[in-house]
Parts: C-alpha cells; structure tokens; sequence
C-alpha cells in the first residue's frame, strides 16, 4: 500500500469540510457493514455497544488508541445502505462526522467528511483519518494494519497547508 495524503479542505460557514475518499471493489452493503457492524469495526476502529439507531448513543473502544479509551457517539442519521452522520465530544472538542457510500457495477466509493469548526488543528486530524480509512482498506482486504507513525507528523504539513 502505498501512503500518502489524499484528503481535501472545504470551507464552510463555520470553518472547513475535510473530505477523504476511498473506493472499494465490493457491493455498498458490504462496504456498509464494515462500518456499521461490530465484530467488522472492530478490526480497524474499535467495537461498540448501545443503540445503533437514529438518536441512539454507542460506545466505541477507540482500539488503535494509547490505551483503548472508550468514546461516547450519537447517530444523528443513518439510511442504510448509503448515509450515516455520527458525533462525539471529547477533551478536543466536538466532532461532526459524516460518510456516504455510493455504488456503481460492483464498486463502492465511501466518502468520509469531518465537519470541522475554524479552530480545529487540521494537521493533527487528517492524518489521523488517513490512517483510520486506510486501516479500514486493510481490514477488508485482511492486509496488515498500517502503522500510525507513518502518517503522522509525515502528513501534517500536507494537511496544515490546506487549512492557510
């Protein structure tokens, strides 16, 4: 797998859209397990317990974190097999996160956006995302899981840059 920062900056009314793609020779539905089903999540994010529905609360083991900490999200929307908008607030804020899925022939294109707010540290959250994304890559194909200390500070100034 060859790494390297893909991601791009969108400005919107309160700060910016950092938007990350990969695509995926597999249907949606299979795409939309990986990132709705536990025992799958579990092999590249973490697992989760709680309600999986609109308005519903999970707690996510954040399993590729010092120290595995558990993170509380909320569904704000979910239309399976194609939208899924989630949130979450910690000691770095809120986070806004949001993915889509689309499928054409047998291809599915996920489009993850981090609806950030003007302050966030971009060079310190696109890679972090780049590495969640291709971990998710990786599980999938059962590939080894990428190392985080290859996309951070590696990609740092690459996505600092895009915020100026």
């Amino acid at each position: 797998m060859t790494i390297a920062p893909g991601g791009s900056l969108e400005p919107t009314e309160h700060g910016h859209d950092l938007i990350l793609t990969r695509t995926y020779t597999a249907p949606i539905e299979d795409v939309w397990a990986s990132i709705t089903e536990s025992e799958r999540t579990a092999r590249w994010f973490g697992p989760f317990k709680g309600e999986a529905k609109p308005g519903g609360t999970l707690q996510v083991q954040l399993v590729q974190e010092d120290e595995q900490p558990w993170a509380e999200f909320t569904i704000d929307s979910c239309t399976p097999p194609r939208h899924l908008v989630l949130r979450t607030i910690d000691e770095n804020g809120s986070w806004h996160l949001e993915v889509t899925l689309d499928e054409h022939d047998g291809t599915t294109e996920l489009v993850f956006t981090h609806h950030l707010d003007a302050s966030a540290p971009v060079g310190e959250v696109g890679p972090g995302w780049e590495f969640y994304l291709d971990a998710l890559g990786a599980a999938r194909s059962g590939a080894d899981l990428p190392d985080f200390n290859d996309y951070y500070p590696a990609m740092r100034d690459y996505y600092a840059n895009l915020a100026n």
